[in-house]
């Protein structure tokens, strides 16, 4: 059974084959029971973000890590692939910017 951290780096190694761009992994231990760590990648269209997250499915697959779960995939704007304890997000570039995952889990406010 593969670690957090090797789950994680399966997940960022599987984004940047597929040039995934603005990798963040964010640590949301003690913000959340549901899972331990959050990465965010941005896809440049909606046949990247399916390819991005199609290639993390695949590794985790390959790497005989669970995968509970994969959401979004019929628009392509913004697809989720939750193995429990890491959720991978890929999304395009103008739904990041309206969500900003990255300061609401961050615990950071936009001025």
């Amino acid at each position: 059974m593969l670690t957090i951290d090797q789950i994680t780096k399966v997940a960022v190694n599987a984004l940047e084959d597929i040039k995934g761009d603005n990798i963040k992994v964010i640590d949301t231990v003690g913000l959340s029971p549901l899972f331990s760590k959050m990465i965010v990648c941005t896809g440049s269209s909606n046949r990247q973000v399916k390819s991005l997250a199609n290639n993390v499915r695949e590794e985790f697959k390959a790497n005989n890590i669970n995968i509970v779960g994969v959401e979004g995939e019929a628009g392509g704007e913004w697809v989720l692939v939750d193995s429990g304890d890491v959720v991978v997000h890929v999304m395009l570039p103008q739904v990041r910017t309206y969500y900003d995952l990255e300061s609401l889990w961050n615990g950071i406010r936009p001025e």
